[in-house]
């Protein structure tokens, strides 16, 4: 039996998630970074809306962790291949939620994450 409170299931798989998109931070702008959320923005600003690119964000909340993974929203054809176990996780077009850790996953978004930027720096957002 785990005894481990979802709270404290939800910030393990935080802390993995943020774990992933830190190895970003030297190319991007951290919008937030506090114990519950962690935002990156790209440098490169929309030509649109004039805001920073968005690139992803992890954050708890109250029924589950969220990724959120923009790339796989402007360019959906990164989501080509991935599991049907991490697409049982997507919540709309950019969106995984977990409610604890599984390392395969975990693993696939990290691949799926590093797909995502390198899309981004092949259309020169990064």
């Amino acid at each position: 039996m785990n005894n481990m409170s979802n709270r404290d299931q939800f910030e393990i798989v935080f802390m993995n998630l943020k774990n992933i998109l830190k190895t970003y931070e030297t190319e991007m702008k951290v919008m937030i970074d506090q114990a519950d959320h962690y935002y990156l923005d790209t440098y490169k600003v929309n030509e649109k809306n004039k805001l920073p690119i968005f690139f992803a964000s992890t954050q708890i909340k109250k029924n589950y962790v969220s990724y959120y993974l923009m790339p796989v929203y402007a360019y959906p054809e990164l989501l080509e291949g991935i599991s049907d176990k991490l697409k049982k996780r997507m919540q709309g077009k950019s969106c995984f939620n977990f409610k604890v850790v599984d390392e395969d996953l975990v693993e696939e978004l990290k691949q799926l994450t590093i797909k995502g930027y390198q899309k981004y720096r092949k259309e020169q957002l990064v």
